[in-house]
């Protein structure tokens, strides 16, 4: 067993890894201790992983097995790496070059700017993802996080209460449609999107969040104005400074993070000046707690 420790590096949630090398974790006691820390802190970061694509894969299936291959890019475009289990999380094109300002592909990602988490347009949705930074720009191109436990936790009480046993629809052509997206009939017939409770029990830790995202379209069974007024307050809620954590990103960042526990989204920067290049992979959640 490898001893990894875990540094705080936010006062809710969050933290960073001591030094590892991924690629040769295969003991079953360094794994568990892994999936413990993200039990605890929902976002890790661990710093100088070289890794391959095919290395970037094995991890993921060594951590949590079943891998999530249904990206929201995945009818947009052909993925140039061959495999829709690696989310080509980047801003050029297949032959290495910045993509145009109206390429598909490009506004498909000016998308990941809305607080998401990843495939919960899917069932079962996503548990783990594991983005890498391969190319990082000269200019912040951050990730900013949020912990849907500490929102959820500081809720009124009697708003905490009506939640309960509430559900809710999750639709990845509802959240590009807010920026103006389009999508022709066969992409919607793919992307039927799925329905999720709004209130989740979080891994072994046994604490509650609220599950919420772009995607979350409507609740179900109420007046859709009111469904997505609630939707918007908790989103107001959960996105409050204070839950935030902000990762700057250096190369080959590997960041971890329990997607039923937290939403990120990315920061703007000069995408049509600086190439940047990340690979995300996901896992399912296929034991699913309300």
């Amino acid at each position: 067993m490898m001893h990894l420790q875990f540094v705080p590096v936010h006062p809710v949630f969050a933290a960073e890894a001591s030094a590892i090398d991924l690629r040769v974790v295969f003991d079953e006691s360094t794994l568990t201790s892994i999936r413990k820390a993200l039990d605890h802190y929902a976002v890790i970061v661990f710093r100088d992983q070289k890794m391959s694509n095919e290395e970037h894969l094995d991890f993921t299936q060594r951590l949590d097995g079943k891998l999530h291959t249904q990206t929201s890019l995945s009818v947009l475009t052909k993925n140039r790496f061959g495999n829709e289990a690696i989310s080509d999380v980047a801003n050029v094109d297949e032959k290495g070059q910045l993509m145009a300002a109206d390429d598909r592909r490009r506004m498909g990602n000016v998308g990941n700017r809305l607080w998401h988490t990843d495939a919960s347009f899917v069932d079962p949705p996503g548990r783990y993802s594991l983005l890498l930074g391969k190319v990082i720009p000269p200019v912040r191109a951050d990730t900013e996080f949020v912990d849907m436990r500490e929102a959820y936790d500081t809720l009124d009480p009697v708003v905490r209460e009506s939640l309960e046993g509430l559900r809710v629809h999750h639709s990845i052509i509802h959240s590009r449609r807010l920026l103006g997206f389009e999508f022709s009939q066969a992409e919607q017939d793919r992307l039927k999107g799925a329905t999720h409770p709004l209130v989740r029990t979080v891994g072994t830790s046994g604490r509650r969040a609220l599950y919420l995202a772009s995607h979350a379209s409507h609740i179900i069974d109420w007046q859709l104005p009111e469904g997505r007024l609630l939707l918007r307050d908790l989103m107001e809620h959960a996105t409050r400074e204070h839950f935030i954590y902000r990762h700057i990103w250096r190369p080959d960042d590997l960041v971890i993070w329990d997607n039923r526990a937290t939403m990120h989204r990315a920061r703007p920067f000069a995408d049509m000046t600086h190439r940047r290049e990340l690979r995300r992979t996901t896992t399912l959640d296929i034991t699913q707690t309300a």
